[in-house]
């Protein structure tokens, strides 16, 4: 697919993922499927405390996410996370896209636009979805790696809120090497999201879509 010809400006149109190209959460049915029930309701409560702070708004989402991620990845080989996201392909991820979502990803692309998926959820399954779907980049929380084994941390902060906007920047500035709307540059003229998570990233865009309806801030 040509990016980057000379003279001409390129249309970026970024997805998130949960809600948006999916019809609801994939995180934590991933963690019930890898972990095995009994594994996954003994991390859902060592993190109680977090989670209800955080659903009662007296933390942010990435603290409990955080704690919730040591829970469940810490000490996970690279291995038996490509093990878990083969399992969660093959059995949980089907049926679970949205038509109208896709049918908007085809048209973009089909148009020669650059496709972009922007997503909270961890890079240890949502890389092969993103080849998976065709897209030409990914932006999301990336899990951090020693030794073969994941630690439990982030390497990247939770791509989440304002931070969606930053990586959508930080990642045009690197690909194309200039300013957003410069000529021979890149523009996000497309968002689509379904929470307010998004938002910041609709607000970014030309022509936000907030759950598959015409967006203004």
């Amino acid at each position: 697919m040509p990016l980057n010809k000379p003279g001409k400006l390129i249309v970026i149109a970024a997805f998130d993922f949960d809600g948006t190209l999916t019809k609801s959460d994939t995180f934590m049915p991933f963690l019930a499927l890898g972990l095995g029930w009994p594994r996954f309701l003994l991390a859902l409560t060592l993190c109680s405390p977090w989670l209800a702070a955080f659903a009662l708004r007296l933390i942010p989402n990435h603290v409990a996410k955080r704690r919730l991620m040591r829970a469940s990845f810490k000490g996970k080989t690279v291995a038996e996370m490509d093990d878990w996201t083969n399992r969660w392909l093959a059995q949980d991820f089907p049926g679970q896209l949205q038509d109208w979502s896709m049918a908007r990803l085809a048209e973009h692309k089909q148009a020669g636009h650059c496709c972009v998926m922007v997503s909270a959820s961890p890079d240890v399954y949502l890389k092969r979805v993103a080849q998976q779907l065709g897209f030409d980049a990914l932006l999301c929380t990336e899990m951090a790696v020693m030794d073969g084994r994941l630690t439990g941390d982030m390497q990247t902060p939770n791509c989440h809120g304002e931070q969606k906007v930053l990586r959508l920047k930080a990642w045009m500035a690197e690909r194309f090497g200039a300013d957003s709307g410069a000529e021979d540059g890149a523009e996000l003229v497309y968002a689509y999201g379904d929470t307010s998570g998004d938002k910041p990233m609709l607000r970014m865009a030309k022509n936000g879509f907030y759950r598959s309806k015409p967006w203004k801030a």
